[in-house]
């Protein structure tokens, strides 16, 4: 389901054997000046090689094809055009510009227009990967599922899949009893760890504020509607928090190790990314099947369901500041755009601009 980045700082077993990833080419601005007032955000979102049976004749989606996206750096459309780019293989250069219509231009052909033509063009232009779907998801959602529904169950899938990556990465780690990888990139054994030890506290800022969200905000609305509707749900998260802050710690203490890292230690690693993982698994499974559908049933107006949209996310704004792209990474192409359109379309402006739009390019 999910992608991983394919960068050079991160080691080959945090890549499922079913999702290969290309690494996006990198993002050129028109000059030195431009690049300082640019304020869009990082072009590190998962790209998916085309399927074969899928594969048109409309367009060659290609490295060697260069697009140019113009528009105002601070634009919510232009950032949303940037990203839905950012999963195509294409060169892409961004200009900034004060016209506050977005622009593409491939070659010598210019196409200007509303977010959603234009997002319809890049579709055509490049189909794979597939970005738009005519309905939210497989899951029966639909117009009148709440936002903060959708949202919740992205977040799910974003955290299962990085939680299984961990757990790959963790057993890679352990089946080399700490020798150093294969792929030169990743460094020496002590490297890697740091790199796993940073990569794991982005997952678990994700996973404390997203309980935090759903205590917060979503447990309470529902236990006004059956108190004790929620109890075993914040059970799960009071049993889950002693397990990832001890895998922290744990990751802290190999990190340390004087006398190099050692298999037991390792394999006791992976134990609890297991335990972890199958924890997760179930809590989802739970919370998707049994909380999820009776947000829907307490029949909340739209202007509620918005407010408490904008609640969620204020509650996880430390996510969307820090770890946006981590959370992205852990979703497909499709699933990464609806979260976008969830954002743009009943999140307040003036809150999803400070994470979608003042971030600078990653080159």
């Amino acid at each position: 389901m999910g992608n991983c980045f394919s960068t050079s700082s991160v080691s080959t077993a945090e890549i499922s054997p079913l999702d290969l990833a290309v690494k996006p080419p990198p993002v050129a601005v028109s000059s030195p000046a431009a690049a300082a007032q640019t304020h869009l955000p990082a072009p590190r979102l998962p790209i998916l090689p085309p399927s074969a049976k899928e594969t048109t004749a409309t367009a060659t989606a290609t490295s060697t094809v260069t697009v140019k996206l113009y528009g105002p750096s601070n634009s919510l459309a232009t950032s949303y055009l940037r990203f839905a780019l950012l999963h195509k293989k294409v060169n892409l250069r961004f200009v900034p510009s004060e016209d506050q219509k977005p622009t593409i231009q491939i070659g010598s052909e210019k196409t200007s227009g509303s977010q959603e033509a234009l997002l319809r063009y890049i579709e055509e232009k490049f189909p794979e990967p597939r970005l738009m779907i005519w309905k939210f998801n497989l899951e029966g959602f639909d117009e009148a599922t709440p936002p903060i529904v959708k949202a919740i169950w992205l977040h799910h899938r974003s955290m299962t899949w990085h939680v299984e990556r961990m757990l790959r990465w963790s057993e890679d780690l352990a089946a080399r009893g700490g020798r150093r990888a294969a792929d030169p990139s990743v460094g020496t054994p002590k490297m890697e760890i740091r790199k796993f030890a940073k990569s794991y506290t982005q997952l678990q800022e994700l996973m404390l504020e997203h309980a935090q969200m759903e205590e917060r905000i979503l447990f309470p609305v529902l236990e006004s509607v059956d108190r004790g509707m929620c109890k075993s749900a914040s059970a799960e998260h009071g049993r889950e928090l002693p397990l990832m802050n001890g895998i922290k710690e744990y990751i802290k203490s190999i990190a340390v190790m004087d006398s190099g890292i050692c298999s037991e230690e390792l394999f006791s690693l992976a134990s609890r990314f297991k335990s972890l993982q199958m924890m997760c698994k179930a809590h989802f499974e739970e919370e998707e099947k049994e909380l999820l559908p009776m947000v829907e049933a307490a029949e909340m107006g739209k202007e509620k369901q918005k407010k408490l949209m904008n609640q969620g996310l204020e509650v996880m704004r430390g996510t969307h500041t820090n770890v946006f792209d981590f959370l992205l990474q852990g979703l497909t192409p499709q699933e990464a755009m609806q979260y976008l359109d969830l954002l743009i379309n009943f999140a307040d402006p003036d809150l999803i601009s400070s994470f979608m739009c003042q971030r600078g390019i990653v080159d």
